[in-house]
């Protein structure tokens, strides 16, 4: 089973990460980073460097794609070259699937119009343009096609994929192995219940 994460520089170290620690206890699983030049690929707060040595021309099928965000979605959904693999890639995927603001290279390549789709809140706007109808919800599946909302929904989409690649009790293992009970301090992880003022706070993050 062959999982395909593409990186460039400045994407968001938990959309991938995050993913990658749960897919990888998949069994039978392997996980791959790609990107367009073999080397370093830089995170988005700058101090998690990643060697990446597969081009992503030299994948010519995975079971699963998944695009994470971070400022990263940029190059990629204006890269044509990068979306036509995209949309050559799915054809032959059982599930093709992103984290945070990877559902706008999604989007770009054509693969969410007329679809329900999630991404990180301050992104909604962006995805719409790109033809789909955002919905905050944590992750949306369409068929083939899983998307999750910002960074560490990732992980939830990311268990979910594996009850679909093997089966619930597996899933839940690896949901217990790497002890996911998420028991936050505050209860403002969405913006329906974030404060106005941390709302605010928050949109000075990442700038």
């Amino acid at each position: 089973m062959d999982i395909v994460i593409p990186l460039f520089d400045d994407f968001e170290p938990l959309d991938a990460i995050g993913p990658y620690e749960i897919l990888a206890y998949v069994p039978g699983a392997t996980v791959r980073f790609v990107t367009d030049e073999p080397g370093p690929v830089r995170d988005t707060l700058g101090s998690l460097p990643v060697h990446v040595p597969v081009r992503y021309s030299e994948v010519e099928h995975c079971d699963v794609l998944l695009v994470p965000g971070g400022g990263s979605f940029r190059t990629m959904a204006d890269d044509p070259a990068f979306l036509d693999w995209v949309r050559r890639i799915h054809t032959g995927t059982r599930f093709t699937t992103s984290v945070c603001t990877g559902s706008l290279v999604l989007g770009a390549a054509g693969l969410l119009d007329g679809l329900t789709a999630t991404t990180h809140w301050e992104a909604a706007a962006q995805l719409e343009a790109y033809g789909a109808s955002y919905t905050p919800e944590r992750v949306v599946r369409h068929d083939r096609v899983i998307t999750s909302a910002g960074v560490s929904s990732g992980i939830d989409m990311a268990i979910r994929l594996a009850a679909l690649l093997t089966d619930e009790v597996t899933a839940q293992a690896i949901q217990l192995y790497t002890e996911y009970d998420p028991q936050p301090p505050f209860d403002t992880g969405s913006v329906t219940k974030a404060p106005a003022e941390v709302l605010e706070r928050a949109r000075t993050l990442g700038r």
